[in-house]
């Protein structure tokens, strides 16, 4: 690794940058648990499955920054990556992806820097998933830093697609046979008729269920 010391929003170590941004994260992780317990609390539901944490490498970070004209700073780091730190939200169905992006949207002290909608405008490989880059105040003992936490919010099965297709992309570096890139636009039809077909059931379930709670109330 060779990330040379610059000076960032005031951050100027690898050792600061995991520290602030480890911080970030469990900001987040606090949050959306919370959210869940609350969405639970009223709706006597939650949209989240489980969360996934993560922060990018060292090495990672500096190949990003190589492959888009960087130099090798950590002020390059800060500024141009936005996803060292990243939180992956995995919950059961679609709509509770937009649930979940309205609910941390509304969130006061987090602001949304950009999304990318890949659930309505899926890539061309199939690749579904919701992603924000959102900032979040860390809290130091001198000052205050707004870092940059990458979401992605996707259903279960999206998530077991994407993970297949990144090991398929790390292992052909990219250029995997066409065979094998058919093969996943092909599942990941399956995954959208499968989201759609569980989505619809569930809505379906609960029809049910509040139409019998509302023959009870009027026996």
């Amino acid at each position: 690794m060779e990330l040379k010391a610059d000076v960032g929003d005031g951050i100027d170590t690898w050792k600061e940058v995991t520290l602030i941004y480890n911080a970030a994260l469990k900001q987040m992780e606090t949050k959306m648990a919370i959210l869940n317990e609350e969405f639970q609390h009223v709706h006597r539901y939650n949209p989240i499955e489980h969360i996934k944490a993560r922060m990018k490498s060292p090495e990672s970070i500096v190949k990003k920054l190589k492959r888009n004209g960087y130099e090798s700073t950590i002020d390059n780091m800060v500024k141009h990556v936005n996803d060292i730190a990243g939180i992956r939200i995995i919950c059961s169905f679609t709509s509770d992806i937009f649930t979940i992006a309205q609910m941390i949207s509304e969130q006061q002290d987090i602001k949304v820097v950009a999304v990318k909608d890949y659930i309505t405008y899926p890539k061309a490989s199939g690749y579904k998933s919701y992603h924000m880059i959102v900032t979040v105040p860390v809290y130091l003992s001198n000052r205050t830093v707004d870092t940059k936490v990458e979401v992605q919010i996707r259903t279960v099965a999206m998530d077991f697609w994407a993970s297949l297709e990144h090991k398929i992309h790390y292992k052909f570096e990219g250029d995997a046979p066409d065979h094998i890139k058919n093969g996943l636009i092909a599942c990941a039809r399956m995954v959208s008729d499968l989201d759609a077909r569980m989505l619809s059931l569930n809505e379906e379930i609960i029809a049910i269920s509040q139409a019998g709670e509302a023959e009870k109330e009027n026996k």
